[in-house]
């Protein structure tokens, strides 16, 4: 599994990256000022870095558990993708609409549009930091030992 350290350096680069990608990009599509999306960017980023590292941490315990491994198949990752932005979409659904004084609904088809770039950018993102910072191989016990207890 990563170290707290990776999975803090992961976190912080995935955010940062998003932020530069998104804050012109939500400016350009929703017509929204570049300070407003920088409001709702900074203040979705910092739930989204927490829930990140929760999330992440979860799901990898989870797949530790039920394959004994925490890397990642083409579907999973997928799977892992959505499942994380569809967590997101419901922290910061309420917040975003109130901010931008849209109804619900406003907000969520918004949301939804920036889910979607986030999906595709973490699917991204996540194959190129694989690639970039290996997941540690497992110590393997030697050949007869027994498995150690704990």
């Amino acid at each position: 599994m990563r170290s707290v350290a990776d999975r803090i350096r992961h976190t912080l680069m995935f955010e940062l990256i998003g932020l530069v990608l998104l804050l012109p990009l939500g400016n350009w599509v929703f017509g929204i000022p570049v300070a407003d999306m920088g409001v709702i960017g900074v203040a979705s980023a910092t739930v989204a870095a927490g829930w990140n590292y929760a999330y992440n941490l979860g799901f990898d315990r989870i797949m530790q558990r039920l394959t004994g491994s925490t890397r990642k198949s083409v579907p999973v990752r997928v799977l892992h993708a959505v499942a994380f932005e569809g967590g997101l979409l419901v922290l910061l659904l309420p917040p975003i609409a109130w901010y931008l004084g849209l109804t619900l609904w406003q907000a969520f088809v918004m949301d939804l549009s920036i889910a979607a770039f986030y999906v595709a950018y973490a699917f991204l993102f996540n194959l190129a930091y694989d690639h970039i910072f290996p997941v540690p191989a497992a110590k393997q016990a030697p050949e007869g030992a027994l498995p150690a207890r704990g």
